[in-house]
């Protein structure tokens, strides 16, 4: 089975990147069909996928946050990372990374949607 972990700093000032790390076991970010995405929940507000990057290395944003994210890969770590730039305190979330086969998710209601998901970190951003 295919685990997830996210990793990353909890506290981010106003204005900063923030930046966050997936690490993934069971499984390769290679393997075909598969897609990486990055979703957030605000607190006291549902799920907002965030992109993906796929088995091949292409990248999807959300159009709500495509001039602010990057997420990259590093296929020797057999990780992939979310670069979040300008935060403002309505970034403040926790942050889960999730897998999906064949298909990409773009308006989750449930993590259950996903095939896998990491256990959420929360990101703060405060000065």
């Amino acid at each position: 089975q295919v685990q997830l972990q996210e990793s990353g700093p909890g506290l981010v000032k106003p204005s900063q990147t923030l930046s966050l790390t997936c690490s993934v076991s069971g499984g390769s970010i290679t393997t075909n069909n598969y897609y990486w995405s990055w979703i957030r929940q605000p607190p006291g507000k549902g799920l907002e996928w965030i992109g993906y990057i796929g088995y091949n290395g292409d990248t999807y944003y959300s159009p709500f946050l495509e001039s602010r994210t990057s997420i990259s890969r590093d296929t020797s770590k057999n990780q992939f990372t979310l670069q979040l730039s300008s935060v403002t305190p309505e970034d403040t979330a926790v942050y889960y990374c999730a897998l999906t086969d064949g298909v990409v998710i773009v308006m989750p209601q449930s993590l259950t949607e996903f095939a896998s998901w990491g256990q959420g970190t929360q990101v703060t951003v405060s000065s």
